[in-house]
C-alpha cells in the first residue's frame, strides 16, 4: 500500500485540460452546467451514506458536523462548499493551479471555510493525514494509473471511515451517451473531455477498492431524464455510477 501511495497518478494532459476550463466552474450555464445539475444527486448520495455510517440525521442542516472530509480532484469547489455547509471539515485537493485559485476565491467570497490545496492524494497520504470521508467523484477516469490512485484513496480512509467514488462505466451505452451525445451532439462538455478507453467498470473499481482493504457496500447509477432535464439516482450502472466502501473500525 505504501509503495502504491508514493507514486504519482497525475496525468499532465488531463490537468492542463481542466486548468483551461477552471474559470467557468461556477457558471451554471457555462461548460460546467451539467455538473451543477448533477451535483445535488451526488451530494445526497454522500450525505445519506455518511449519516448512516456515522449515526447522523440526514435532515439536519449540520449533518456532517465535525467529520473530516477530503475531496480529491475538487475542481472549483462545487461539491466542497455544500459539504462544508453541512458541517464537514473539508479539504479540497486539485493539481490544477487555476482550479485551486478559483475555488479559494469563491469560498472566501461566500464565507465558507474549505482548506484548498494544490496537492495530490499521494502526497497527503505520505504526510500521514487520514479522513473520515474520502471522495473521488468523476476523477478516476482521468488518472494515469487507476490501481495506484485507488490504493491512495483507500489509504486515506480512517478506521471506520467511508470512501465514495463516482465515475463512468466502459460500455457501448456510455460511449454513445457520454462521449458522442454529451460532447459532440449536446455539447455539454468540450469534445475530448473524456477518453472512453479510460472509463472503469464497476467490477474493476470494486476489485481495486477491495485490494485497498475496504469493503464495497453500496452502488447505484445516475441517470439523466431529457424530458425533465434532470439527473436522478438509478439502478442502471451502464453509464454514470457511484460506489461507497467502508474500512472496518
Amino acid at each position: 500500500m505504501a509503495a502504491a501511495a508514493s507514486a504519482s497518478t497525475i496525468d499532465p494532459a488531463e490537468v492542463a485540460r481542466f486548468d483551461a476550463l477552471a474559470k467557468s466552474w461556477w457558471d451554471p450555464k457555462g461548460p460546467m452546467a451539467v455538473l451543477h445539475k448533477f451535483n445535488p444527486v451526488r451530494l445526497a448520495f454522500i450525505r445519506d451514506l455518511a449519516c448512516e455510517r456515522f449515526g447522523r440525521d440526514p435532515k439536519s442542516l449540520r449533518a456532517l458536523e465535525g467529520l473530516s472530509l477530503v475531496d480529491i480532484g475538487c475542481g472549483g469547489g462545487v461539491l466542497c462548499e455544500p459539504l462544508a455547509r453541512l458541517g464537514a471539515e473539508v479539504t479540497g485537493l486539485d493539481p490544477a493551479t487555476t482550479n485551486i485559485a478559483v475555488a479559494r476565491a469563491h469560498a472566501e467570497k461566500a464565507g465558507i471555510a474549505v482548506d484548498y490545496r494544490e496537492e495530490t492524494i499521494e502526497a497527503v497520504v505520505a504526510s500521514g493525514a487520514r479522513f473520515d470521508i474520502v471522495l473521488a467523484m468523476e476523477v478516476v477516469e482521468h488518472v494515469a494509473d487507476v490501481e495506484a490512485f485507488v490504493a491512495s484513496c483507500c489509504a486515506a480512509v480512517k478506521p471506520g471511515g467511508l470512501l465514495v467514488m463516482a465515475t463512468l462505466n466502459r460500455t457501448l451505452k456510455s460511449y454513445a451517451l457520454a462521449i458522442v451525445g454529451a460532447e459532440y451532439i449536446l455539447r455539454w462538455l468540450p469534445p475530448g473531455t473524456h477518453d472512453w478507453e479510460k472509463f472503469v467498470t464497476p467490477e474493476e473499481l470494486e476489485t481495486a477498492i477491495e485490494a485497498g482493504g475496504l469493503s464495497v457496500f453500496a452502488r447505484e447509477g445516475v441517470a439523466y431524464n431529457p424530458l425533465a432535464d434532470r439527473w436522478s439516482r438509478s439502478r442502471d450502472l451502464d453509464v454514470n455510477y457511484q460506489l461507497a466502501a467502508g474500512r472496518a473500525g
